[in-house]
C-alpha cells in the first residue's frame, strides 16, 4: 500500500475528524517522496516521534513510522535546533511520519483507554472525562473487586512498575475511571462521579491532596507505560488485515 492509501485506512477507523479540538496534527505529518506511488513495505510503531525512534525505524527498514505523540502541535514551528534534527532524520531516510493523538486515546476498540480497561477486566464500560470538549476516557465496574496494589499490577505489564499508587479510597475497589497519559487533573471528575479508583499516567503534586481529601485510590502507571497499548493494537490490526510487516520500537521515557 502507498502512504496515501494507508492514510485512508487509518482514518477510517481512528476517525480524527471527530477530535478537531486536538492540538496534534493528526494524520500524515511528514510525507515521503512519492505518497501516491511508493509502496510501504514495513511500518514502525512507537509512542513518541524523536531522533531515536526515527533512526531505529530507518535502520530496521521501515518506510513509515506511526506514533501517538507526533512532532507538530498547534501552529507550525520553525525548523531549527533539536527540531531540525528530528525532521531531518525523517527526510534524509525518506521515512514518512504518521501521528494519532486523542483519536488513539479515545478509540474503541483500538485505543489506549479501552486496552487498559480490557487489561483490568472492566465491565459495563461507559465514556468518562472531557478534554477540550472531547470525551476520551472510560469508566466501569471490575469483574472482581481488588486492592489498589492489585489493580496497579493488572493495568501494567509484569515487568513494569507504576510511578505512584495513592491508596486513599476503599480497600476493595469496584468502580474505576481511566484516562491514559497526562490526565491527573481528571481525578476530580472521578471523585465527583463517586468512583473507587482512578487510573492515569503521570502523577501530579497538586492533585495529591485532592485525591486524599476526596478519598479515592489513584494509580499513576506512567505516561509512556499507559500509552504503549493503543499503538500495539493498531500494529496488530495492520499485521492481520494488511499483511504488512511491522515492528514496535520501544523507547521508554521512565515518565
Amino acid at each position: 500500500m502507498t502512504l496515501s492509501e494507508l492514510d485512508k485506512f487509518f482514518r477510517d477507523f481512528l476517525k480524527p475528524e471527530e477530535y478537531l479540538s486536538d492540538p496534534s496534527k493528526n494524520g500524515i505529518q511528514i510525507s515521503n517522496s512519492s505518497p501516491e506511488s511508493k509502496q510501504i513495505k514495513k511500518i514502525g510503531f512507537a509512542v513518541d516521534a524523536c531522533v531515536e525512534s526515527a533512526k531505529k525505524a530507518a535502520e530496521s527498514g521501515c518506510d513509515l513510522l506511526f506514533v501517538h505523540h507526533g512532532l507538530f502541535w498547534g501552529d507550525c514551528k520553525t525548523i531549527t535546533g533539536s527540531f531540525y534534527s528530528r525532521i531531518s532524520e525523517f527526510i534524509k531516510n525518506d521515512l514518512a511520519l504518521y501521528a494519532m493523538h486523542i483519536p488513539l486515546d479515545a478509540n474503541i476498540p483500538y485505543g489506549n483507554n479501552f486496552a487498559l480497561a480490557q487489561r483490568i477486566g472492566l465491565q459495563n464500560i461507559e465514556r468518562f472525562g472531557l478534554w477540550r470538549g472531547m470525551s476520551i476516557g472510560l469508566k466501569g465496574k471490575l469483574s472482581s473487586p481488588c486492592s489498589a496494589q492489585e489493580l496497579s499490577q493488572k493495568v501494567l505489564n509484569p515487568d513494569e512498575k507504576p510511578l505512584a499508587i495513592l491508596p486513599f479510597g476503599k480497600a476493595l475497589i469496584e468502580t474505576v475511571g481511566i484516562i491514559s497519559g497526562g490526565a491527573a487533573e481528571d481525578v476530580e471528575d472521578a471523585i465527583l462521579e463517586g468512583l473507587d479508583a482512578y487510573i492515569t499516567g503521570e502523577p501530579s503534586h497538586e492533585k495529591f491532596h485532592v485525591a486524599k481529601e476526596g478519598k479515592i485510590n489513584m494509580i499513576c502507571g506512567g505516561h509512556y507505560q499507559t500509552e504503549t497499548t493503543g499503538i500495539n493494537l493498531v500494529r496488530q490490526k495492520v499485521e492481520k488485515e494488511l499483511k504488512i510487516p511491522c515492528e514496535f520500537i520501544d523507547i521508554p521515557t521512565m515518565l
